[in-house]
């Protein structure tokens, strides 16, 4: 698709890439020799100085370039093992989601910045971080985000669709995020609405924020944080949190963030066709609250009921003990389990 073409949700497709990523592919795959400005510039089609323009940025962002007078320009590698936008976008098979990313070492909170750059960004557009420091849950909570322990990225949204279905997005969020832990051999669980589950512990969970006016969405800002890496947990939540690792799973960090968005994308584009049934079908399957009696913690009540299913909006069928089904819609309350997080 070419940059620029609009699709029928009025999307903005950017998966060509930029000449300065571009300069870093020819790095990459000459890492083995110097590789002349020359050379590049009859590859690209631009001027020897853009190039040096780019090697320069390259460098300020971590990337180790030798350069030698008359013969060229060689990676040698990176000063950190931080990952880089261009690094996650090399081999990344998606039309638009990831395709212009936001990358930082540290951040207040990637909703926080994805929201203050909405307007102007693309669709599909991703604020990620190896480290938040006033990261939040829902309803305020804070979301512990550590360096080298996880990954914390938003994910901009501009659907054209009634706001009554913006909520659903947590559950495609959810669906895509089980789905791609599957496809990297670790099988976890969603606890309705927005939790990840691997052995009853929390390991990710999902925040979605909306602007909107009175009829139309101007944004959706779904933020995600994932526990890879993390060994020891405070006190007050080593009881329902946990990490990849710790439950004895290594991913890495990259082909997480990669498969992730592809799976993101297919059921987003989905959604956006309105069609719902891939998603349910995930989120019934690996639901970590159906067919089990759990408690539904609204402000200061505590009510028990039994979780029967997901409706076709994704909100939770829920039979009280006086034997009613009550709908249960998403972003009011919060589960837990009788005796247990989940």
């Amino acid at each position: 698709m070419e940059e620029n073409k609009k699709d029928t949700n009025n999307r903005t497709s950017f998966n060509k890439k930029t000449s300065k990523e571009q300069v870093l592919d020819i790095l990459i795959e000459n890492t083995s020799r110097h590789i002349s400005g020359e050379t590049i510039s009859q590859q690209l089609g631009i001027s020897r100085a853009s190039i040096w323009k780019h090697i320069n940025s390259l460098k300020k962002e971590g990337f180790e370039i030798e350069s030698k007078s008359g013969i060229g320009y060689i990676l040698t590698g990176k000063t950190d093992d931080s990952l880089t936008s261009y690094e996650i976008k090399r081999g990344l098979e998606t039309n638009f989601i990831g395709q212009n990313i936001e990358y930082f070492k540290s951040i207040d909170s990637t909703n926080i910045f994805a929201k203050s750059i909405a307007l102007k960004s693309d669709e599909g557009s991703v604020v990620i971080s190896d480290e938040q420091v006033s990261g939040k849950g829902r309803t305020g909570r804070e979301w512990i985000s550590k360096r080298d322990e996880g990954v914390y990225f938003s994910i901009i949204l501009k659907p054209n669709i009634p706001i009554m279905r913006a909520s659903f997005l947590t559950q495609v969020a959810g669906a895509a995020m089980v789905s791609s832990l599957k496809k990297m051999g670790v099988e976890s669980l969603i606890k309705w609405p927005n939790d990840i589950i691997i052995n009853g512990k929390k390991v990710a969970g999902i925040l979605t924020e909306m602007s909107a006016e009175i009829d139309r969405i101007s944004y959706i800002v779904v933020g995600i944080g994932i526990n890879l890496y993390n060994e020891n947990f405070d006190k007050e939540i080593e009881s329902k949190a946990s990490s990849l690792k710790k439950e004895g799973y290594i991913i890495d960090k990259k082909e997480f963030l990669q498969t992730f968005f592809s799976e993101f994308e297919n059921l987003y584009k989905k959604f956006l066709d309105g069609e719902n049934k891939s998603t349910l079908s995930i989120l019934r399957e690996k639901s970590a609250v159906l067919n089990k009696y759990v408690y539904i913690i609204d402000g200061n009540q505590k009510i028990k009921v039994y979780a029967k299913n997901i409706d076709e909006n994704g909100n939770l069928l829920a039979e009280k003990e006086n034997g009613n089904i009550e709908t249960i819609f998403t972003g009011e309350i919060s589960i837990r389990g009788l005796e247990s997080y989940i």
